[in-house]
């Protein structure tokens, strides 16, 4: 199933991510976190933490350095 996450997230950086204008208030990105997640967790684990990720890019939210927790809290 990470297999499946990975090539979706492949296929987003290199045929839509490059339409889009550049707009990232994180680092990595918001695509580079989950590809780092979804090579780390297990796929239920690695969805949650780009969600939440994800849900954070908001005008409201200041971004900045995000990396990927080392291991996985439901807290």
């Amino acid at each position: 199933m990470n297999r499946l996450f990975l090539l979706l997230i492949t296929l987003y950086k290199k045929l839509l991510s490059p339409l889009l204008p550049p707009a990232c208030r994180f680092t990595p990105s918001c695509s580079e976190y989950a590809k780092q997640a979804f090579e780390t967790f297990p796929w239920y684990q690695a969805l949650v933490l780009s969600i939440v990720r994800i849900s954070k890019c908001h005008p409201y939210h200041e971004g900045g350095h995000d990396p990927l927790p080392k291991s996985y809290n439901k807290s």
